[in-house]
């Protein structure tokens, strides 16, 4: 089982933009107020429902995720 090109994209956009965030979260030290906003970045981020683009390729004996 494999991910179509654009739902592996998606996820590897994904990944690297929460590391961010993670990263920045850990050096804002004591400020609530930052922690706080990239706390709720991460949490929207991770909730994004990005639209899936269907290209359909009979070429393909494998099943792949969507």
């Amino acid at each position: 089982m494999s991910f179509c090109d654009h739902c592996e994209g998606q996820r590897f956009d994904r990944a690297q933009v929460l590391r961010a965030l993670r990263a920045a979260r850990r050096n804002v030290g004591s400020d609530r107020l930052a922690d706080e906003a990239l706390s709720a970045a991460i949490r929207a981020v991770r909730a994004l429902d990005i639209p899936h683009l269907e290209l359909i390729d009979d070429s393909f004996d494998e099943q792949v995720v969507h």
